[in-house]
């Protein structure tokens, strides 16, 4: 899969550390992947939950760190292309805010 905004990750991962290891790990194995759906997607990380946001629109939330962060993707398997839109600590992602923004 291609990743839109792959800098987005870089950045993440240098304001949140610990969340280092884990985002590199994504990155390498998103862009080898060629998932057709959220089922394939979830034999891989099978915490990946789908969630409607505000517009309609489902977008992949994925915990980092166990329940440290969340990392909230638009996964278009059609296209092979992932959108990063947010990465959120847990309190941040639990004020469900973000749901409105996108």
């Amino acid at each position: 899969m291609r990743i839109i905004k792959e800098g987005f990750v870089r950045e993440a991962a240098e304001q949140y550390p610990k969340a280092a290891k884990y985002l590199a790990a994504w990155v390498e194995t998103v862009r080898a992947a060629r998932w057709r759906n959220l089922i394939e997607l979830r034999r891989v990380y099978t915490s990946a939950d789908q969630v409607r946001v505000g517009s309609g629109k489902p977008v992949v939330v994925f915990n980092v760190c166990g329940n440290s962060y969340r990392l909230i993707v638009a996964v278009h398997f059609d296209r092979q292309t992932t959108y990063m839109l947010r990465f959120l600590t847990h309190a941040e992602y639990s004020k469900d805010l973000w749901k409105d923004e996108l």
